[in-house]
Formats: C-alpha cells, sequence, structure tokens
C-alpha cells in the first residue's frame, strides 16, 4: 500500500495495514435482500484475514463505493456469515440510490477498532480488485462503527492519494473509547451501589472495572433478572416495590440514562467491558476516583460508598491508540446524529467537533442534527439525503450547510414516505454537560496526532487484531 511518512507507520503497529487482496477466493453471488432483487448483483466472501464480507452492485451503477463499517461490536469469536448482509437489508437505501456497497464483518468478534479498520480498508482494495476502481469511495459508519470509519479516514485517508473521499458517520460513537463509555462505568458502579447483586455478596468478588470476572456464566439473560429483582424495569410502576422504584429513580437520575435503554447499556458495561479489558492486559483502562455523583436521594452516602478505582496507565494508553480520535481528517466529513438518541448521546459530536477544532480540521466537518429518538436506525430518507448531500460535496468541493441537507430531504421522503426531521439550527451541549468528566479530560481531542505518533514508536501497543 502507497501510504507516506507518519500514515504508514501509524497504521502499523498491532494492527498492520490490511495486505492486498490476493489470496481469497472470487466472491460467490448470492440472493440479494428482495427490494434490491431487480436491481443489484450482490455478492459473499470472506477475505484473507477471516473476515466475511458482502457487497452489492446496482445495476445502474453511479461510479460510487460506499463502504460500511458495522456497529456493536459483536462478542462471538469469529467473522459472524450474516453480519454484513442484515447490514445490507438494512441500509439498503444506498444501493437502491445508485451507490455500490461493501460491508466487512470483521475478522473477529470483540472490541479492536483499528482491525476493524484495516478490514475495512482490506475490503476497498478486493473490491476494487474484482469489480475496478470506483470513480469516488465514501465511507458510511453507525454507531460504534461511526469511530471505525472516523478512524479508517485517519488512518488510510489522509494525503493527497487517499482512497477515501468522505465519510457519513450516523449516530457515532465519537468521543472514542478513553472517554466514551465513561458513563457506562459510572452506571456499572452505580447500579452495584444500589443493588448489590452483580456480583452478589455471595459470589466471587471482582472489581467492577473488569464488567464481568473472566469465569462467570452469567448470560444475558440472568443479567435482567438481576436488573429486574433490583429495580422492577420491565413492570408497571404500579407493581414496582417503593425500593425497587427508588433504585430506578436513583440510577437513572446519576446516569442520565434513558430508562428504556437501561439494560443494554448495563449489558454492554458488562459483557462488552469484560472483553475489552481482556484485550488491554486484564488492566484497567477506566477510573472514577474523583468523580462526583449527582442527583440521587442522598449524594453523600452514594459518594461515600461507591467503587473507586484508577485507570492503569498502560490499559488506558493501549484503548486511546486504539480507539480515540485525533481528529486529523482529510476529507469531506458529514455527521448524521439524532437528538434524543438513547445509545450514543448526541453530546458525542460536541466531542467530535472539538476534536477537529483542536485539530484545526473543522473545515471538513458538517453536523447534522434530526429530531428523533432511536439509536440504531434513522429515517430512510435522511439517510438517501445525507449521502447525496456528501457525495455533492464530494463531487463539486462546494460544503452544503445543515440547513440545505434538511431542505434537500423532502424530494427523497416523496420516495421513501419515512419523513424528514433535520433541526438545522440545533447544537448539542459540550460532552462534559451529560458525562462526568474526569480530571483533564475535558481538552479535545483526547489523543493528538503527535501522541499517536510518539506511541505507534513503542511497538506493543494498541490491541491485538
Amino acid at each position: 500500500m502507497a501510504v507516506g511518512g507518519a500514515a504508514g507507520i501509524l497504521a502499523g503497529c498491532l494492527v498492520s495495514p490490511a495486505q492486498a487482496a490476493t489470496a481469497e477466493e472470487a466472491p460467490a453471488t448470492v440472493a440479494c435482500p428482495a427490494d434490491l432483487a431487480e436491481k443489484a448483483t450482490c455478492y459473499s466472501g470472506q477475505d484473507s484475514h477471516g473476515a466475511h464480507y458482502t457487497v452489492a452492485v446496482p445495476r445502474s451503477w453511479n461510479g460510487t463505493l460506499v463502504l460500511h463499517a458495522h456497529g456493536g461490536p459483536g462478542l462471538g469469536e469469529e467473522s459472524d456469515p450474516e453480519r454484513s448482509g442484515d447490514d445490507l437489508e438494512r441500509w439498503s437505501v444506498m444501493v437502491d440510490q445508485g451507490y455500490a456497497w461493501a460491508g466487512s464483518a470483521y475478522r473477529r468478534g470483540g472490541y479492536g477498532t483499528r482491525m476493524a479498520a484495516s478490514d475495512t480498508e482490506n475490503l476497498r482494495r478486493l473490491f476494487t480488485e474484482r469489480f475496478g476502481r470506483p470513480s469516488t469511495t465514501l465511507i458510511h459508519g453507525q454507531s460504534w462503527g461511526g469511530n471505525v470509519a472516523a478512524k479508517t479516514i485517519e488512518m488510510y485517508g489522509s494525503g493527497a492519494d487517499s482512497p477515501y473521499d468522505g465519510a457519513l458517520l450516523t449516530n457515532g460513537v465519537l468521543a472514542g473509547g478513553s472517554r466514551g463509555y465513561d458513563y457506562r462505568v459510572d452506571l456499572r458502579v452505580v447500579y452495584q451501589y444500589y443493588c448489590r447483586n452483580h456480583p452478589r455478596p455471595t459470589e466471587p468478588a471482582y472489581p467492577l472495572w473488569m464488567g464481568l470476572r473472566e469465569d462467570s456464566a452469567m448470560t444475558g439473560a440472568g443479567l435482567r433478572a438481576r436488573l429486574q429483582e433490583c429495580t422492577g424495569y420491565t413492570s408497571p410502576p404500579a407493581d414496582r416495590t417503593p425500593l425497587q422504584q427508588r433504585n430506578l429513580d436513583d440510577i437513572l437520575a446519576v446516569t442520565r440514562i434513558p430508562e428504556r435503554t437501561l439494560e443494554s447499556h448495563l449489558t454492554f458495561a458488562t459483557f462488552t467491558f469484560r472483553d475489552l479489558v481482556r484485550r488491554v492486559g486484564l488492566r484497567s483502562p477506566f477510573g472514577n476516583r474523583q468523580v462526583r455523583y449527582r442527583g440521587s436521594h442522598d449524594d453523600a452516602a452514594l459518594n461515600a460508598g461507591v467503587e473507586r478505582f484508577d485507570a492503569d496507565p498502560a490499559a488506558r494508553r493501549n484503548l486511546s491508540y486504539d480507539s480515540d480520535l485525533t481528529g486529523a481528517v482529510s476529507v469531506p466529513v458529514l455527521t448524521l446524529h439524532a437528538i434524543d438518541d438513547p445509545t450514543a448521546f448526541v453530546e458525542h459530536e460536541s466531542a467530535y467537533l472539538d476534536s477537529l477544532e483542536g485539530a484545526h480540521r473543522d473545515r471538513h466537518l458538517l453536523q447534522t442534527f434530526t429530531q428523533e429518538s432511536e439509536h440504531s436506525g434513522l429515517s430512510t430518507a435522511e439517510y438517501a439525503g445525507a449521502v447525496s448531500a456528501l457525495s455533492g460535496w464530494v463531487r463539486t468541493g462546494h460544503k452544503p450547510t445543515a440547513a440545505s441537507v434538511a431542505s434537500s430531504c423532502p424530494a427523497f421522503d416523496a420516495v421513501y414516505r419515512t419523513g424528514c426531521f433535520f433541526r438545522p439550527g440545533y447544537r448539542p451541549s459540550a460532552y462534559a454537560s451529560r458525562v462526568n468528566p474526569r480530571p483533564g479530560a475535558t481538552r479535545w481531542p483526547a489523543m493528538t496526532r503527535a501522541q499517536e505518533w510518539r506511541w505507534s514508536r513503542l511497538g506493543d501497543v494498541g490491541i491485538a487484531p
């Protein structure tokens, strides 16, 4: 791969640049999702790293490729052969609009942002080898995939010879790993203070930053049962005990996590934390030593009794190197975020803007917001309008505005009938207004380009692929 200077070394370290796609077998033709059956030809395969992938090429291809970075991460040991096909069905609007689409399921489950970026880049090369060089290459990432896509353009998209022309980041986890999960750290310790059942006093103890001890056989159903036991969250309020209701009220007030996604956040802070901590050497990348928790019925007791711990410097460095964003982008980036996203709070967008401003690259960024309240999917018409606006920006060099993106949506909604909910004048509050800031963690970017360069020279840094 022809990547010059610092970019080549930064793409190295534990996650090496993806090798040219020469060892893979030719992708097999497969059935497309039903709504694309008459419009595209679809393919699937597995690359030389073991990552399953899906490709769709419209019969009237406009010459632009959209690479898709999926969210998660999933926690299976192997690459999921169904994942990229499911994502194609979910974002088939892009193929319907004439774009070729390619999505990798990554070589394994579990956390690894640079690994996922490497597998995405490998799929781009494979597509070019098998189907020809696109006139334009865009990347789209949703949720954690937004982090992956943003990392991909930082790793592989710099310089005049960048193979990437633009990025669309939707409901993205754009604060990165070292700060982007602090509210789940807080949930883990606040939940245990009130509930005392994860772990129970009769079970082997472990530090809560682990999420779950290595040898635990707990399942998702088991975790849900404990959450119900403590808070009655699945019961009508009238059926909860007074203690359950108070526990639920305190947990939600202190963490500011919406009630309807409490279970999913606790699941992440349990099972995904266990995976993540394993990948940084069974040391804590998180800390809460000086956090002051507020909003409960008795803050003094909460702060005196909640478990405290410090981040291990090496573990935090490894997580930061793997997933934090430097803001050093060189291509147009358009973000689309639901204002009431209950999973990746809209304040992630403030962290990303601050990161690009810190890197003096904010001229490459346009942020748009919608009055929606889901994380996993936005209006189909909005996706169509956003990728069209990004394509126009890349093609003409003329940066759109939030208002122009909003005004273009009704034309797409005439086709898809899913609604347009843009709020062009909206600006989110600072990230620290929603997530308890740790000492020294209010300036952005969380990792500068210079710091990334220094860490890359250490050799044994990051998360192994």
